[in-house]
């Protein structure tokens, strides 16, 4: 039996919800994506969101043109401020990336993903500088200086990665230095930082804050992204993976303080904008409750360690290996298109539902009040990563819960390997690559937690509460005060007039 403190022995932060990961920035023009961030701020309410591609030719803000045989640019913003409209209207800030480069600046033509963003260095850095200004003083001009003072500005996408920069370290200092100071030259309290590293790149933070520090290049934050899979085993239009244990998230999300301890970036604010499980968009584990259960202590603890992790991503509207072959593909998503609630999504709206109080936490259990005094539990099946074995079939949480009351009301919502779980309807389903509207129905129906409600009696100020958990079970219990309202005549047993 866990006995729970009456009194707080802490602040659960909301780093968690500080960011979510999204497609290439493009998509966000289109309706099943906005519909599903809709869904998504109304049940979660993340704060800020980063993608890929806002300098992307599909984006057409650099637009050079040619005069009487001179050669001119032109900056346009018609996509731009549609998508970003739409996300203040949905109550989301941006996270920008710079990246990645438009093909008319690039020195090469080496692409990544479907979509072919450019990953080359710019042939100009001081035209690359005036594109930065030129993005950066335009949102300041449409949605003024204290807004976009609040919008972290990120240099480029995971630069020690062949696959996401083509020049070496040196050309990505460079074009952090052009970056950094052009933004700078737009208003000197916008954030800016970097380097947006890859998991396996911790060499890269020595010579990053030796450079920055001795050309007195402007850093505001430091970031990175965390994955714990290991190499691609590929099959037609999908991938498995090994995983290592979800501990490993959390000691990645600390390594950047490691690393700068006693650099000139030491105590800098630290985001995560990028983190799952699997880093490909492919892999069937996004889809499953175990996903869930995984990264449960993960969004519990995280806080601890960085001012924001972000959700990789928070939509299966995501086109980075191709258009997706089937409602359930193994996408990045929370949510399949068409709004069907994965586990995961369950996971983030049940932290949502718990108060900033902290009261307790353990390797199952999350546990909160709120300033009205409800009391919320948030517990998991701890589950390992590939070389720890299968889970039980169930996980018990004993917890003595203290209660300011004669009597506690109780509801508990669950998602597991059965319940909750669209995935599993899906599989029974046949594994139907494009539902009929009835077997979208039938799965929006299977993706809702099962819900159950009770009355228990307090004593002495403290409830006992026993929670026998699922395989792979993400569990929310909240529990609150009761005030007997009753009115005297009332008598339950006469309902039927006997």
């Amino acid at each position: 039996m866990i006995h729970v403190p009456d009194r707080p022995v802490g602040t659960l932060t909301d780093a968690w919800r500080a960011c979510v990961g999204t497609g290439r920035f493009n998509l966000a023009l289109r309706k099943d994506y906005q519909d599903s961030l809709a869904l998504v701020q109304s049940e979660i309410g993340f704060h800020h969101i980063r993608g890929h591609g806002l300098l992307g030719d599909d984006v057409g803000v650099h637009r050079p043109y040619e005069v009487s045989g001179e050669r001119r640019l032109l900056h346009s913003f018609t996509y731009v401020d549609q998508v970003v409209d739409a996300y203040l209207a949905l109550g989301i800030k941006p996270f920008l990336e710079l990246g990645f480069m438009p093909s008319a600046l690039a020195s090469g033509d080496r692409t990544v993903f479907w979509w072919q963003g450019n990953i080359t260095p710019p042939a100009d850095h001081d035209e690359w500088a005036d594109l930065v200004r030129g993005v950066v003083g335009h949102l300041v001009g449409r949605y003024g200086i204290e807004e976009v003072r609040t919008w972290p500005i990120e240099v480029w996408n995971e630069p020690n990665l062949a696959q996401f920069w083509s020049g070496d370290q040196d050309a990505y200092h460079r074009l952090y230095e052009a970056s950094a100071h052009a933004v700078k030259e737009v208003d000197a309290d916008l954030q800016v930082g970097g380097p947006s590293l890859s998991p396996g790149s911790d060499e890269w933070w020595a010579p990053f804050a030796e450079f920055v520090t001795a050309r007195d290049v402007p850093v505001d934050f430091v970031s990175r992204h965390a994955y714990t899979t290991g190499p691609a085993q590929h099959v037609p239009f999908g991938t498995y993976q090994t995983l290592r244990a979800p501990s490993s998230l959390l000691e990645q999300f600390d390594a950047p303080r490691r690393h700068l301890e006693g650099t000139a970036l030491a105590g800098l604010p630290v985001h995560i904008t990028e983190f799952n499980s699997s880093y490909r968009p492919d892999n069937p584990v996004h889809d499953t409750a175990y996903n869930a259960a995984y990264l449960a202590p993960v969004l519990a603890a995280g806080g601890d360690l960085v001012d924001s992790f972000a959700y990789w991503t928070f939509s299966d509207t995501f086109e980075e290996v191709g258009i997706p072959t089937g409602i359930f593909h193994g996408g990045f998503g929370m949510l399949t298109h068409g709004q069907i609630k994965k586990p995961t999504y369950h996971l983030y709206a049940f932290m949502a539902r718990m108060g900033s109080h902290l009261l307790a936490r353990g390797a199952d259990h999350l546990i909160t009040r709120d300033d009205a005094g409800r009391i919320t539990v948030l517990g998991w099946q701890p589950v390992g990563g590939t070389e720890d074995g299968p889970e039980p079939e169930r996980h018990t949480l004993r917890l003595s819960v203290p209660v300011d009351a004669a009597t506690a009301f109780v509801m508990r919502s669950s998602v597991n390997e059965t319940e909750g779980n669209a995935w599993a309807a899906w599989r029974e389903m046949g594994r139907p690559r494009f539902p009929t509207s009835r077997q979208l129905d039938a799965l929006r129906e299977a993706a809702e937690p099962v819900r159950r409600h009770t009355s228990v009696a307090v004593d002495g100020c403290r409830m006992n509460l026993e929670l026998t958990l699922g395989r792979h079970e993400v569990t929310l219990v909240e529990i609150d005060p009761v005030r007997d309202e009753s009115p005297p005549w009332v008598d339950d047993v006469r309902i039927l007039g006997r």
